[in-house]
């Protein structure tokens, strides 16, 4: 019992030093305090009409993307506070929050159970059934969202070049819409079945693609409910802006492609720095059994461990932001 006290103050001071690194340090490691400053002054900042002759008056053309970038602001503010289900939809799960629950409890027992009889602590219960239940369900989570998001990308240009092709050719956009859904690989087919659904039972194209983009939180998504949204209020050649869109796309695609093998080397070494201490500690505790000792069966030596993984765990995370690049 002695030893379990002894646990829960390093390990309570643990994790409130890392809550105060992700609400005062993470956001500026992140980039998320200076994209909502540029956003902000994107969105105060007058747009100029490009030159060349148009249907509309520019004023009211300006204004009209003013109110969609406002919209789109909006959307990604609630966004940040996603619900549960949200997440769920956006991973592509077809299970209920009610289920996620369970699962994340089995795993939680499963988890708590293991470390209690590895080390006969009792503390490991509630370690254990925290990460177990908490943590990795939700880990899991982000990973298969952020590659169901990564899927969509990449096959999101293909999609909007047959809609261009379809609409040269004489086709209505939503016929062109349901050929996305039948030709185009998961995850792109299923949300546009999804769009082409929802007109039949009255939404309009904007705001089915709109629900796309909500269900679907990326910048290509949005990029494309923006163009369809001022295509439908002031008019305009559908097929030119989409041809424009999907440039741009590829564009996109590939710049990201071109930082993904300059940062390779960068990335390479992050792994190595970050499992040395790990690589090296199994080393010693192999080859000389005894040496290591002191970290485990003392209570200096366990905070030494907690502070040692706390740290590791900022600097890992520091790492991962200097290597990452929003495009």
């Amino acid at each position: 019992m002695a030893l379990s006290q002894n646990w829960l103050v390093p390990l309570l001071l643990m994790l409130a030093l890392f809550g105060v690194f992700l609400a005062l340090v993470f956001p500026y490691l992140s980039g998320d305090v200076a994209a909502e400053k540029r956003r902000a002054r994107w969105i105060k900042t007058d747009m100029r009409a490009a030159p060349g002759p148009r249907m509309v008056d520019p004023a009211q053309r300006r204004k009209q993307i003013t109110e969609s970038l406002q919209e789109v602001e909006l959307r990604e503010k609630a966004a940040r506070r996603l619900t549960l289900d949200q997440r769920l939809v956006q991973a592509g799960l077809r299970i209920s929050k009610t289920q996620f629950y369970t699962w994340s409890n089995f795993a939680g027992i499963g988890l708590a159970t293991a470390l209690y009889m590895a080390s006969d602590h009792s503390l490991m219960i509630l370690f254990g059934y925290a990460i177990g239940a908490l943590g990795l369900p939700r880990l899991v989570l982000v990973l298969l969202r952020q590659r169901r998001m990564a899927r969509f990308v990449e096959h999101f240009a293909s999609a909007i070049d047959i809609i261009i092709r379809g609409m040269r050719a004489g086709l209505p956009v939503p016929e062109c819409l349901k050929i996305v859904a039948r030709e185009v690989p998961e995850p792109v087919r299923g949300e546009f079945l999804i769009v082409s659904e929802s007109q039949t039972v009255g939404l309009t194209i904007a705001e089915a693609v709109t629900r796309m983009a909500e269900r679907v939180p990326v910048p290509e998504a949005r990029f494309f409910a923006i163009l369809i949204s001022i295509q439908q209020k002031s008019g305009g050649n559908l097929a030119e802006g989409l041809s424009n869109l999907s440039n741009v796309l590829r564009e996109r695609k590939k710049m990201a492609e071109k930082i993904k093998a300059m940062s390779a080397e960068a990335k390479a070494s992050a792994g190595i720095i970050g499992s040395l201490p790990f690589c090296v500690a199994a080393l010693v505790h192999f080859t000389s059994p005894g040496y290591m000792d002191i970290l485990w069966n003392t209570r200096e030596g366990h905070m030494m461990l907690l502070f040692s993984c706390l740290w590791m765990l900022i600097g890992i995370l520091v790492m991962k932001r200097m290597i990452s690049f929003d495009i």
